[in-house]
Protein backbone atom coordinates (compact mmCIF):
# COMPACT_ATOMS: atom_id res chain seq x y z
CA UNK A 1 0.00 0.00 0.00
CA UNK A 2 1.05 3.35 -0.53
CA UNK A 3 2.49 5.56 2.07
CA UNK A 4 -0.23 7.39 4.89
CA UNK A 5 0.03 10.77 5.19
CA UNK A 6 0.09 11.03 8.78
CA UNK A 7 0.42 8.67 11.39
CA UNK A 8 0.08 8.43 15.21
CA UNK A 9 2.57 7.80 17.57
CA UNK A 10 1.73 6.46 20.89
CA UNK A 11 4.21 7.08 23.68
CA UNK A 12 5.36 7.10 26.60
CA UNK A 13 8.57 9.10 27.79
CA UNK A 14 10.18 7.76 30.31
CA UNK A 15 11.13 4.34 28.02
CA UNK A 16 14.56 4.43 26.46
CA UNK A 17 13.49 1.82 23.70
CA UNK A 18 10.63 4.20 22.78
CA UNK A 19 12.79 7.59 22.13
CA UNK A 20 14.87 5.41 19.86
CA UNK A 21 11.79 4.62 17.83
CA UNK A 22 10.67 8.17 17.95
CA UNK A 23 14.07 9.41 16.71
CA UNK A 24 14.08 7.06 13.73
CA UNK A 25 9.90 7.96 13.32
CA UNK A 26 10.99 11.69 12.98
CA UNK A 27 13.82 11.53 10.23
CA UNK A 28 11.95 8.58 8.50
CA UNK A 29 8.77 10.95 8.22
CA UNK A 30 10.69 13.87 7.19
CA UNK A 31 11.98 11.83 4.20
CA UNK A 32 8.73 10.67 3.29
CA UNK A 33 6.77 13.58 3.78
CA UNK A 34 4.29 12.21 6.92
CA UNK A 35 3.30 13.95 9.53
CA UNK A 36 3.44 12.75 12.95
CA UNK A 37 0.33 13.17 15.98
CA UNK A 38 1.64 12.40 18.74
CA UNK A 39 -0.37 10.38 21.33
CA UNK A 40 -0.01 9.58 25.28
CA UNK A 41 0.61 5.59 26.19
CA UNK A 42 1.34 5.20 29.91
CA UNK A 43 3.75 2.39 31.11
CA UNK A 44 1.86 3.56 34.13
CA UNK A 45 -1.69 2.77 33.35
CA UNK A 46 -0.67 -0.60 31.66
CA UNK A 47 0.82 -1.32 34.91
CA UNK A 48 -1.42 -0.38 37.80
CA UNK A 49 -1.73 -2.43 40.42
CA UNK A 50 1.76 -4.28 39.83
CA UNK A 51 4.74 -3.49 42.35
CA UNK A 52 7.04 -0.95 40.83
CA UNK A 53 10.72 -1.07 41.84
CA UNK A 54 11.79 1.74 43.48
CA UNK A 55 14.08 2.71 41.11
CA UNK A 56 11.46 3.34 38.49
CA UNK A 57 8.83 5.08 40.96
CA UNK A 58 10.26 8.75 40.28
CA UNK A 59 10.84 8.12 36.50
CA UNK A 60 7.22 7.00 35.96
CA UNK A 61 6.03 9.88 38.10
CA UNK A 62 7.44 12.06 36.31
CA UNK A 63 6.48 10.80 32.74
CA UNK A 64 2.83 10.75 34.77
CA UNK A 65 3.28 14.48 34.70
CA UNK A 66 4.65 14.77 31.25
CA UNK A 67 1.37 12.94 29.60
CA UNK A 68 -0.81 15.40 31.54
CA UNK A 69 0.70 18.20 30.07
CA UNK A 70 0.53 15.98 26.40
CA UNK A 71 -3.12 15.46 26.97
CA UNK A 72 -3.81 19.17 27.38
CA UNK A 73 -1.54 20.66 24.73
CA UNK A 74 -3.65 17.98 22.42
CA UNK A 75 -6.66 19.16 23.83
CA UNK A 76 -5.12 22.62 22.60
CA UNK A 77 -4.36 21.60 19.17
CA UNK A 78 -0.70 21.98 19.82
CA UNK A 79 0.64 18.86 18.43
CA UNK A 80 3.78 21.19 17.72
CA UNK A 81 4.72 21.70 21.21
CA UNK A 82 3.89 18.08 22.28
CA UNK A 83 7.13 17.04 19.56
CA UNK A 84 8.95 19.97 20.97
CA UNK A 85 8.58 18.77 24.61
CA UNK A 86 9.02 15.48 24.06
CA UNK A 87 12.53 15.79 22.20
CA UNK A 88 13.37 18.38 24.85
CA UNK A 89 12.66 15.82 27.85
CA UNK A 90 14.09 12.69 26.26
CA UNK A 91 17.25 14.64 25.40
CA UNK A 92 17.95 15.79 29.13
CA UNK A 93 16.77 12.35 30.48
CA UNK A 94 18.19 10.03 27.92
CA UNK A 95 21.29 11.80 26.55
CA UNK A 96 22.61 14.09 29.10
CA UNK A 97 21.83 11.79 31.69
CA UNK A 98 19.47 14.03 33.91
CA UNK A 99 17.43 11.63 35.96
CA UNK A 100 13.35 12.42 35.62
CA UNK A 101 11.77 14.39 38.02
CA UNK A 102 8.59 16.55 38.20
CA UNK A 103 11.18 19.41 38.67
CA UNK A 104 12.66 18.67 35.47
CA UNK A 105 9.01 18.38 33.99
CA UNK A 106 8.75 22.40 35.10
CA UNK A 107 12.03 23.11 33.53
CA UNK A 108 11.38 21.50 29.93
CA UNK A 109 7.78 22.87 30.00
CA UNK A 110 9.35 26.15 30.19
CA UNK A 111 12.13 25.73 27.90
CA UNK A 112 10.00 24.79 24.97
CA UNK A 113 7.11 27.83 25.42
CA UNK A 114 4.26 25.60 26.99
CA UNK A 115 4.82 27.92 30.04
CA UNK A 116 0.93 28.31 29.52
CA UNK A 117 0.22 24.71 30.24
CA UNK A 118 2.44 24.30 33.67
CA UNK A 119 -0.58 23.85 35.82
CA UNK A 120 -1.90 20.68 33.76
CA UNK A 121 1.88 18.96 35.54
CA UNK A 122 -0.35 18.83 38.57
CA UNK A 123 -3.87 18.55 37.45
CA UNK A 124 -4.77 15.17 37.53
CA UNK A 125 -8.58 15.63 35.69
CA UNK A 126 -6.04 15.19 33.20
CA UNK A 127 -5.08 11.55 33.55
CA UNK A 128 -8.38 10.20 32.49
CA UNK A 129 -7.62 11.21 29.01
CA UNK A 130 -4.01 9.73 29.12
CA UNK A 131 -5.99 6.09 30.12
CA UNK A 132 -8.72 6.81 27.28
CA UNK A 133 -5.48 7.40 24.31
CA UNK A 134 -3.49 4.42 26.07
CA UNK A 135 -6.61 1.72 26.00
CA UNK A 136 -7.17 3.60 22.43
CA UNK A 137 -3.54 2.43 21.79
CA UNK A 138 -3.78 -0.89 22.98
CA UNK A 139 -7.52 -1.45 20.88
CA UNK A 140 -5.38 -1.03 17.61
CA UNK A 141 -2.03 -2.96 18.45
CA UNK A 142 -4.01 -5.52 20.24
CA UNK A 143 -3.06 -6.86 23.92
CA UNK A 144 0.35 -7.64 25.34
CA UNK A 145 2.02 -5.08 23.68
CA UNK A 146 3.89 -2.27 25.40
CA UNK A 147 5.16 1.48 24.18
CA UNK A 148 5.58 2.72 21.17
CA UNK A 149 2.55 2.22 19.07
CA UNK A 150 2.35 3.09 15.68
CA UNK A 151 -1.19 3.41 13.76
CA UNK A 152 -2.59 4.85 10.67
CA UNK A 153 -4.68 4.75 8.00
CA UNK A 154 -8.01 5.46 7.16
CA UNK A 155 -9.11 1.97 8.51
CA UNK A 156 -6.33 2.70 11.24
CA UNK A 157 -4.31 -0.35 12.52
CA UNK A 158 -2.21 -0.22 14.69
CA UNK A 159 1.55 -2.03 15.26
CA UNK A 160 4.10 -1.92 18.43
CA UNK A 161 7.44 -1.19 17.51
CA UNK A 162 9.45 -1.00 15.34
CA UNK A 163 12.44 -1.22 18.11
CA UNK A 164 15.79 0.27 16.89
CA UNK A 165 19.02 0.65 18.39
CA UNK A 166 20.50 2.52 17.04
CA UNK A 167 17.37 4.20 14.78
CA UNK A 168 18.64 4.31 11.60
CA UNK A 169 19.24 7.24 9.62
CA UNK A 170 19.32 8.28 5.92
CA UNK A 171 17.39 6.24 3.37
CA UNK A 172 17.62 3.45 5.62
CA UNK A 173 14.80 5.59 7.97
CA UNK A 174 12.65 5.52 5.07
CA UNK A 175 13.06 1.84 3.92
CA UNK A 176 12.22 0.79 6.90
CA UNK A 177 9.50 3.00 7.44
CA UNK A 178 7.71 1.49 4.21
CA UNK A 179 8.32 -1.59 5.60
CA UNK A 180 7.10 -1.20 9.06
CA UNK A 181 3.63 -0.06 7.17
CA UNK A 182 3.73 -2.41 4.57
CA UNK A 183 3.95 -5.51 7.64
CA UNK A 184 1.41 -3.31 9.71
CA UNK A 185 -1.38 -3.27 6.69
CA UNK A 186 -0.87 -7.29 6.05
CA UNK A 187 -3.80 -8.86 8.10
CA UNK A 188 -2.52 -11.82 9.98
CA UNK A 189 1.02 -10.70 10.52
CA UNK A 190 1.27 -10.19 14.19
CA UNK A 191 5.12 -10.45 15.49
CA UNK A 192 8.33 -9.83 13.71
CA UNK A 193 11.50 -10.48 16.56
CA UNK A 194 14.80 -10.79 17.20
CA UNK A 195 16.15 -10.68 20.73
CA UNK A 196 18.47 -7.70 22.17
CA UNK A 197 22.09 -8.31 22.55
CA UNK A 198 22.93 -4.79 24.50
CA UNK A 199 21.17 -1.79 25.92
CA UNK A 200 19.95 1.09 23.74
CA UNK A 201 22.30 2.72 22.02
CA UNK A 202 21.34 6.60 21.54
CA UNK A 203 23.48 8.43 19.36
CA UNK A 204 23.51 12.23 18.62
CA UNK A 205 21.22 14.20 20.93
CA UNK A 206 18.76 16.13 19.06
Amino acid sequence: MANPSSVEFFFDPACPWTWLTSRWLTEAASDRGVTIEWRNLSLGVLNAGNEIPEEYRAPMDAAARVHRVVAALRAAGRNDLIAALYTEYGARTFHDGTPGTVELVHEVVDAVGAGGWSPAIDDASLDVAVEGSTIEAMDLAGPDVGSPVIAFGEQRVGIFGPIVSPPPTGPAAGALFDLVVTMASSPGVYELKRGRRSGPQFGPRP
